[in-house]
Formats: structure tokens, sequence, C-alpha cells
């Protein structure tokens, strides 16, 4: 006998749902790794910071130089990571007014420091500050996936930077950070995307795409409704906007778009 044309649609609908689920899941998982190298970043810089502190002195540039066995080792460890470091909010350090702690891997394989003129008499690059990727953990208090965009600072690559913010006694201190190029992502997460049903595509709290099977909505491109930011600190199941289903990728900030998943009636 053949089955019911309304159970094969609500079977279809639920097998919809758990690829949804699915894939959100496997970004999580692409990108927590970076996220678990960020973290380290930031609790091996609040220790610096603390030590600097407990001496009864402000910390210097050349304190942080501590943190690069570290920051060498997650190059080491992590495919995705491109650059990885400390990023000191402008007046933290006592002998320069702004400073990048900041290592990244050559096309040969090497690792070696970014350095930059962050003289604000000279540098375009002095003033890093109204970059999302400072701002967002600064401001909210919480890590953030920024981009994609062109990375004129670090290497002219298409990249995202995934960044958390550094505190220390409830202050501020500056953001740990690592950049992922965006071919790289998408080598991870388009074959996800490709095995939904319909159109897809991944947005940051901002409503940056940063990936996508959908051909009107663009790479790079900007959604501007809803409030993402409100569905990433809402329910884990997500929210449904205008025949959307927006699913958080499970703590990871961002956002998987498809078609809504149509309810079934008996």
């Amino acid at each position: 006998m053949g089955s019911s044309p309304r159970l094969a649609s609500a079977g279809s609908a639920v097998l919809d749902e758990m690829a949804v689920d699915d894939v959100a899941a496997r970004v999580r998982d692409a990108l927590e790794g970076v996220f678990d190298a960020v973290g380290r970043t930031g609790t091996d810089t609040e220790a610096v910071l603390s030590s600097a502190v407990t001496g009864g002195r402000r910390p210097v540039s050349a304190d942080l130089a501590a943190l690069r066995a570290g920051l060498h080792a997650s190059l080491a460890q992590y495919n995705l990571i491109s650059g990885i470091g400390f990023v000191a909010a402008p007046g933290l350090l006592d002998d320069v007014p702004a400073w990048l702690e900041w290592w990244q891997t050559a096309a040969d394989g090497s690792v070696h420091p970014l350095l930059l003129d962050l003289d604000p008499e000279r540098s375009a690059y002095s003033d890093y500050t109204h970059w999302d990727w400072f701002t967002l953990p600064r401001d909210t208090g919480q890590r953030a996936v920024t981009g994609p965009y062109v990375d004129y600072l670090c290497s002219d690559e298409y990249s995202l930077t995934l960044s958390a913010p550094v505190t220390l006694g409830g202050r501020f201190m500056g953001v740990a950070a690592a950049d992922v190029y965006l071919r790289h992502f998408e080598a991870v997460v388009m074959p996800l995307l490709q095995r939904l049903p319909g159109p897809a595509r991944l947005v940051n709290a901002r409503g940056r795409v940063a990936a996508s099977t959908d051909p009107h909505h663009l790479v790079g491109s900007l959604t501007k409704d809803p409030d993402f930011a409100a569905v990433l600190a809402g329910p884990a199941g997500g929210a449904e906007r205008g025949g959307l289903q927006l699913r958080p990728c499970d703590g990871v900030p961002l956002i998987l778009m498809t078609a809504q998943i149509p309810a079934e009636h008996p």
C-alpha cells in the first residue's frame, strides 16, 4: 500500500528539520575549536595582565611576549586559524598607546608576527576600535563572529574574525581574536549547506552573510531584518520570521537561515 501524501509530507518536514539541526550543530563544531583557541588566549592574557597589576605596575607590551608559545601552538593545532592574538584596549599598556600581540601563518607555513605602525600621527591603523571584531565583544561582553570582510589590517584576504572580550576585575582590557580565511571556512560549511533541501545562509549578529547557497543573498551582503542579536540571545530552537526559519548554531554566534518548514495539520 502507498503511504498517505499527508503523512509523507509530514515525514519530509521532520527530516528537513532534523537536517537543519544537524547542519547547525556541524557549523558549531567547525568553529568551536577556533573559539576554544580564542578562549585560551584570553585566559593567558588575563594571567599576564594580572601578574603585572599584582606587582604594582601597569602592564607593558613586552609582558605580552609570554603569550607567544600559546599562540604558536594554536596556529599549529587548528587548520582553520590563519592568525591569532590579543588586541589591547587603547591606553591599557604603559609604554605604547595601542598594541596587537598577533601572530599569523604565511603561505609557506612559517609563523611570524604582525608588525604595524600604530603611531596615531602616522598610521591609518592606529585606531582599530571601530572594527566590529573589537566593538561587539567590548559592548556586549559576548564573543562574536565578524565578517566576511577584506582584512587589510592583517592579510588582505577575505576573512572572518572570531573574538571575545578580555576583562580583569570587571574592566575591559581588549579582545582575544582569531582570523579564519573565508575560503577555508567555505570549504568546511558549504558542503553542509548544500545538503539542505532549499537555499540557506549563515549570518552573524549584524546580519552579515558568512556563507550562502541562496543566489539572492550573496556572501558579504547584509540582511537587515530581523534583530539577529535578539535571535542569538533567545531560545536555542530559534525563531521564525517572514517565512524563514532562524536557527542559532548551538552557542556559536551564527544563525542558519532556511525556508520555514510548514506546519502539518491532521
